[in-house]
């Protein structure tokens, strides 16, 4: 065994499918455990920006991906060892279903020998939740199911029918129960941004004091071996970098930025919303977001537009994500019969649609090798501008457009930058 490996309890809280609790759920045992005075932290498995969010309110510390085709087995290894030397918990949000997707929640667990506990909403099952959690104990046996939990549940006689359905030695951690109090507020991409949710550290809070103290329980720790590091070089050195983040442009892997600044960029951050001027930058990067609830201040903000044209007339780098993307267009229209005019340094619109028009995870070529990330949109693109490259999807899904014009490189793929940072640095710097 290696010598540097480091021991620490861990927990891969998932479900049978999505929309059980488990974001709640991960978010109220982060907070008790930390109310308890542990120092837990908290992963999201797969590619997310949202439940993060609120996962880092709760906790207190930054959120980061582990994803084994985005991130890569490397560098889950490497964010799970470095955590697992200054924590007494590791608590991972599992992604979907146990099993659903490919990669799924259960390949991390079986990759990496984390202990998984099962969030299954009971509101509408007695009898039925003992077979439901046998199914998920015994469909793979490369991963330990340890532990249960139900959650929307009616009240004490609904939650002592439900443990006595149990048909093994599972662990039964309690019930949580039906509380309007602690329901997290959703949108089309998922649960509303933390920032947007007034009240979220209440009902955080309130959340984690209606978790049975039996929830609390720790199994063993799990050994996380030390990765194979490699120094990150220093592409960027002296590189001024500044970033779009604010209500409408918040899509931000942490990891991304510790990247950046690992290879010697220097970052600020400044807001589309509000900001009239440009920080002084050599390159610009705009995410993702939520620029369609926010048309008629975006495209007001003409102070803001002039200073992203003439950054782009110069020659200066842009990587324009997503909801950056669609910043970048001639005009964006929000589905509901307003539209407005936009940046204007990419030709074409887009027009936010009723249902998801793309979803899965992308790969892109590059001279620099492949750069890997994700695609969640709602919206179509038109334009008459031929694509630079085009995504592919590891599991044949549609694979998303790379536009080029003149210094800007725009897609709806999210890009993680640690897949290949000497991709990142020629888009930046080239």
């Amino acid at each position: 065994m290696n010598v540097d490996s480091v021991h620490c309890p861990a927990l891969l809280v998932s479900a049978p499918a999505s929309g059980q609790g488990k974001t709640l759920i991960t978010a109220a045992l982060a907070r008790r455990h930390r109310n308890a005075g542990r120092r837990v932290r908290v992963f999201k498995c797969g590619p997310d920006f949202l439940d993060p969010m609120i996962l880092e309110q709760a906790n207190g510390a930054a959120v980061y991906q582990l994803d084994l085709f985005m991130c890569g087995e490397e560098n889950c290894r490497a964010l799970l060892h470095q955590a697992a030397q200054e924590a007494d918990l590791i608590l991972v949000e599992g992604v979907m279903g146990l099993f659903d997707g490919d990669p799924s929640a259960a390949d991390l667990a079986a990759r990496f020998g984390l202990p998984v506990m099962a969030v299954i909403d009971a509101s509408a099952m007695a009898g039925s939740f003992g077979a439901l959690t046998l199914g998920l104990e015994t469909y793979r046996d490369d991963i330990a199911v340890k532990a249960v939990l139900a959650n929307r549940v009616a009240g004490d006689r609904h939650a002592a029918m439900l443990k006595d359905s149990l048909r093994s030695s599972i662990q039964w951690l309690g019930a949580l129960p039906r509380d309007a109090g602690i329901a997290l507020p959703e949108r089309h991409l998922g649960i509303v941004q933390a920032g947007e949710i007034s009240d979220l550290e209440q009902r955080i809070e309130r959340a984690a004091s209606l978790l049975p103290d039996s929830a609390l329980w720790l199994p063993a720790p799990v050994t996380f071996p030390a990765p194979n590091d490699a120094p990150v070089p220093r592409l960027l050195d002296g590189h001024r970098i500044s970033i779009a983040r604010d209500a409408a442009f918040a899509f931000i892997y942490p990891a991304n930025l510790d990247l950046l600044q690992a290879m010697g960029a220097h970052i600020s951050f400044f807001s589309p919303l509000t900001y009239v001027e440009l920080p002084e930058c050599d390159a610009l990067w705009l995410p993702g977001g939520y620029p369609e609830l926010h048309l008629e201040t975006l495209s007001s903000n003409t102070g803001m537009i002039s200073a992203i044209r003439r950054h782009h007339n110069a020659g200066k780098p842009i990587l324009a994500e997503c909801g950056g993307m669609l910043y970048c267009l001639e005009k964006l229209d929000d589905g509901r019969d307003k539209a407005m005019p936009m940046a204007g340094i990419m030709e074409g619109r887009a027009t936010m649609q009723p249902r998801l028009t793309a979803l899965g995870l992308q790969e892109v070529a590059f001279p620099q090798g492949t750069l890997r990330g994700h695609t969640f949109h709602y919206s179509l693109l038109e334009t008459t501008a031929s694509p630079h490259a085009v995504a592919t999807n590891p599991n044949g899904g549609h694979g998303e457009a790379i536009y080029r014009s003149g210094s800007l490189t725009a897609s709806y793929v999210h890009f993680y930058f640690p897949s290949n940072p000497a991709a990142v640095a020629a888009i930046l710097k080239p």
